[in-house]
């Protein structure tokens, strides 16, 4: 695959870039930044893969998310995919909630959205296997984590894909889709209003069906204005209970739904990550 460079900066004594390749999965250029820390010459390192939230893109952690101390402290390449293809051509919708920055990390089915709008297959294929190509990578260690619909994302793919990913994390996460009004409009638009599929899509549902993990960390702000109507993470807590998954959910008091909450909590999931990657 051929990747463009579009900058590299040193930080931290590794290095922060941003690629931009021709996607296959989405049928159109697709963003990402990759940080790799200082590390032997010939090293493989642990990688963490970080899904941002409705609205974001990859510079929105790139930019905010204060990952690169604790990254180059514990050797942790990290991986901030876009949230959808954007583009010519690409369909959109006037909403925030829907469209290019908001792709749910689902392959759609339906019209006009199936033909670009394929970010499952697009961050647990296509962009691993180029990341794995390109960088030094470790795909024994990875891990995944993300914020809003990105921790949805985070959550559905780490439960369904439990032997690839060592730790799995979210802040303020969209827990289950299929009962929130965010998650109720995306699914129908990419999916149609099919149940039983949805479920695939829906970290509540996955547990309930049997999905299984050794342990989740999610971090969640008290003043959030998305707590109640579309986070709603006591739910997750209802399905982990009794289930095995040892779930730590941290409520924080004052925090809201912004980087400046995440921010403040990274270091935290890193650490937290990097104990798992190297057990």
């Amino acid at each position: 695959m051929t990747l463009e460079t579009i900058s590299t900066n040193r930080a931290f004594g590794g290095v922060q870039g941003v690629y931009r390749h021709a996607s296959a999965a989405c049928r159109t250029d697709m963003t990402f930044s990759v940080f790799v820390p200082d590390h032997a010459p010939g090293a493989k390192l642990p990688v963490v893969w970080y899904l941002s939230g409705l609205t974001c893109s990859h510079a929105n952690v790139t930019e905010k998310g204060e990952y690169r101390a604790a990254c180059a402290k514990l050797g942790l390449i990290f991986v901030a995919p876009d949230t959808s293809p954007r583009g010519e051509g690409v369909p959109d919708d006037p909403a925030y909630d829907f469209g290019q920055g908001a792709g749910f990390y689902v392959d759609a089915t339906e019209a006009p959205y199936a033909d670009h709008f394929n970010m499952w297959s697009y961050i647990t294929d296509e962009l691993p296997a180029l990341v794995r190509e390109v960088f030094p990578v470790d795909s024994s260690r990875q891990s995944i984590m993300g914020h809003s619909m990105g921790g949805h994302g985070a959550l559905t793919i780490g439960l369904t894909y439990p032997d690839r990913y060592k730790a799995v994390s979210a802040f303020a996460p969209i827990v289950a889709p299929s009962q929130v009004p965010w998650g109720q409009k995306a699914l129908t638009g990419y999916l149609r209003d099919v149940r039983e599929v949805w479920r695939k899509h829906d970290a509540v549902a996955l547990i309930e069906d049997g999905a299984r993990v050794p342990a989740l960390l999610v971090d969640q702000g008290e003043a959030d204005p998305f707590l109640a109507e579309q986070l709603r993470p006591e739910l997750l807590a209802a399905a982990c209970e009794g289930t095995g998954i040892d779930l730590t959910l941290r409520l924080q008091p004052g925090y809201d739904h912004s980087y400046y909450f995440i921010s403040t909590f990274m270091a935290d999931h890193l650490e937290w990550h990097a104990h798992r990657l190297s057990a």
